[in-house]
């Protein structure tokens, strides 16, 4: 079973996954927050960079697409089979209000006729690369999945990897189990799992519940807690030394791609939004770590947090 590293949107890019990897075991792959094609054809200057084979060498990297328009699927997926990557994931869940209401991620589950023609489109293309989709429940009600599933196991998905909640749930609501093994017993596709796998026995207990499956993946508890999927296989938590030393190479390897410490200190705080749940009492130290105005302060209290708190074993289940 394929232990995968969700896409974060402003967290894991490549220089993220590159640090990662060298620090911590575990993840068999990690998904690139989503490029998103236009009709242009032509990726953004960040794009290029986050594709670039060279800044993802020596890491297992799939690489997503956010589009409803068939020919630009075809033309992203085409130019990554070029720089040779083997997978491209279709991304139908993210739940941005941004993004849904423009019929995108999970707003294209909305429409299931459009849906329909579109994976119609890209399946029948003869791409050289592999296609795997991540996908919700629907957009309001996991009523909607039955239909959907059953579309879906109409075309050769490498992966469907399912969130099981709806677009409305966000990330905040319940997952909804049993949705979530009615489709594992009726996809004729490989299935992987996505959601609330927070500690390393939530990643064992989903191991030995649904033996079957083809991966699980996190995302915002592996940023929280970096060696959740090393634990998960057997291997020990990180120490403080280890996280501190992982949170400085992040730190530097920002700044001098910036150019700029305080830009470096802003894209740290992100990952101290899920990361200070890992401490126990970090209240008063992740308030002063998201109130830092100069990156003389912003290390101090980073300095502080893993000098003064205490780890703990797991993240919490509420963050």
């Amino acid at each position: 079973m394929d232990y995968e590293f969700a896409p974060m949107e402003g967290i894991t890019d490549w220089r993220y996954r590159r640090a990662h990897s060298r620090a911590f075991s575990g993840v068999d792959r990690y998904y690139m927050p989503f490029l998103s094609p236009g009709q242009g054809h032509a990726f953004t200057r960040r794009e290029k960079e986050e594709i670039d084979p060279a800044h993802n060498e020596g890491v297992r990297v799939v690489p997503q697409l956010l589009t409803r328009r068939a020919e630009d699927f075809l033309w992203a997926a085409g130019e990554l089979a070029a720089l040779g990557y083997r997978e491209v994931n279709l991304n139908l869940g993210c739940p941005s209000g941004t993004v849904t209401a423009k019929g995108k991620g999970a707003g294209f589950l909305a429409r299931p006729e459009e849906l329909e023609a579109f994976l119609d489109a890209i399946f029948s293309a003869g791409l050289p690369i592999a296609i795997s989709v991540k996908t919700r429940l629907g957009m309001r009600s996991e009523e909607e999945f039955p239909a959907l599933l059953a579309l879906y196991n109409r075309y050769p998905i490498a992966r469907l990897i399912i969130h099981p909640r709806v677009r409305e749930d966000y990330y905040r609501r319940p997952v909804r189990p049993g949705a979530f093994v009615r489709a594992l017993g009726e996809s004729r596709n490989p299935v992987g799992y996505n959601g609330d796998l927070v500690t390393a026995e939530d990643c064992r207990r989903a191991e030995r519940t649904w033996p079957d499956l083809a991966s699980l993946m996190a995302g915002r508890a592996l940023v929280g807690d970096p060696a959740l999927f090393r634990k998960a296989r057997g291997g020990p938590p990180a120490s403080k030394e280890e996280l501190e030393r992982f949170h400085g190479e992040l730190y530097e390897t920002y700044a001098a791609a910036f150019g700029s410490r305080r830009n470096a200190m802003l894209r740290m705080k992100e990952l101290w939004f899920y990361h200070i749940h890992l401490f126990r009492d970090g209240e008063k130290y992740g308030k002063h770590l998201k109130k830092a105005r100069d990156p003389a302060e912003f290390e101090a209290w980073s300095a502080a947090a893993y000098r003064d708190l205490e780890l703990l074993e797991d993240l919490p289940r509420v963050q």
